[in-house]
């Protein structure tokens, strides 16, 4: 049962990157107005493309990984929420750049991240088990 959790969240987060990726990817700005509630200048369109490029990578990287490449891409996952998450969070508490998905956007992350962190724990714990 904890296996198929651990699968689980590493596919829901991966799907939420490529969902997040393909935006930046199509509409940069329309993800701009939405999180920021900003206009992104041509510069800011070709680096938010650029980063929906790294999304999309990350998270195909992590959407199938077999069992033991399960890990890693959990980890990559993990760092890439918990990190989004407190940016997020540090933008909304400036209240400068405060779009109408800025903070949905911060609590799924930290959200993900948490079930992400508690999904890898058990993991490690399995394979200690194992090896033991």
């Amino acid at each position: 049962m904890n296996r198929r959790l651990t699968l689980d969240w590493v596919s829901v987060s991966a799907g939420a990157e490529v969902a997040t990726g393909l935006v930046l990817i199509i509409r940069p700005s329309l993800f701009a107005w939405l999180l920021f509630d900003a206009e992104f200048s041509a510069a800011s369109q070709a680096l938010g493309r650029l980063a929906g490029f790294s999304l999309l990578a990350l998270a195909l990287a992590c959407w199938k990984a077999p069992g033991t490449e399960r890990k890693p891409a959990m980890r990559a996952l993990l760092v890439f929420s918990l990190l989004s998450a407190i940016f997020l969070v540090y933008l909304g508490i400036r209240g400068e750049l405060v779009g109408i998905l800025l903070w949905p956007a911060a609590a799924t992350h930290a959200a993900l991240a948490i079930m992400l962190g508690r999904a890898w724990r058990a993991s490690s714990k399995r394979t200690q088990l194992v090896a033991n």
